[in-house]
């Protein structure tokens, strides 16, 4: 299994790139996520990949971090869900966002997707839920545009309330604020729905 690949940017043509690694060129499909904040041709780069081994093909996908990777392979897990849709699904969302659209089982946002109909959604939601948003660390490492703590959240999930509950009471709660204060607004939140 390759694992990692770090090498030189040859080529970017979406959602293709070329990696030179100690003189091999390594072709790697990408989510355009990972396109976007790929660096310019001719510098270093390193992409935590996933080979996928099929009759006619060996394929390698890449991704910058190791949440996008483990939401790949997770897809991959789901009936009737190939690269290509994982691609697109992580071409059109990025991890936290959909682990937000898991937590809320939001289909509508999904179909969004080009190439996600309907029921692949359905599907999608189904077999994702309790996959993504039980780890809060994937949904939260790096990002700071969510504006709770993960201690917060995990101590609202374990007090009973459901994801989705959690979720919506600590939205509007500052980063900056104790946990504990911040657990009490959030319950102040709860008791008020």
């Amino acid at each position: 299994m390759i694992g990692r690949i770090t090498g030189i940017l040859l080529e970017k043509t979406p959602p293709h790139l070329l990696a030179d690694c100690s003189g091999i060129g390594y072709e790697i499909d990408v989510p355009m996520s990972t396109f976007y904040n790929l660096p310019g041709i001719g510098s270093k780069v390193t992409l935590f990949t996933q080979l996928i081994v099929r009759e006619d093909a060996h394929l390698l996908y890449g991704f910058l971090t190791q949440q996008e990777r483990h939401l790949f392979r997770e897809l991959l897990k789901i009936s009737g869900i190939g690269a290509r849709i994982a691609l697109a699904v992580l071409s059109g969302m990025s991890v936290v966002d959909l682990s937000h659209t898991v937590a809320s089982q939001d289909t509508a946002r999904l179909t969004r997707v080009p190439g996600i109909g309907k029921k692949i959604a359905e599907r999608l939601l189904l077999e994702l839920k309790g996959k993504l948003t039980n780890d809060i660390s994937i949904v939260t490492s790096g990002v700071s545009s969510i504006n709770y703590t993960p201690d917060i959240l995990h101590a609202l999930i374990s007090l009973g309330y459901s994801e989705k509950e959690s979720l919506s009471a600590v939205k509007n709660i500052p980063i900056s604020i104790d946990i504990s204060d911040g657990i009490k607004l959030a319950l102040k939140v709860l008791s008020k729905t």
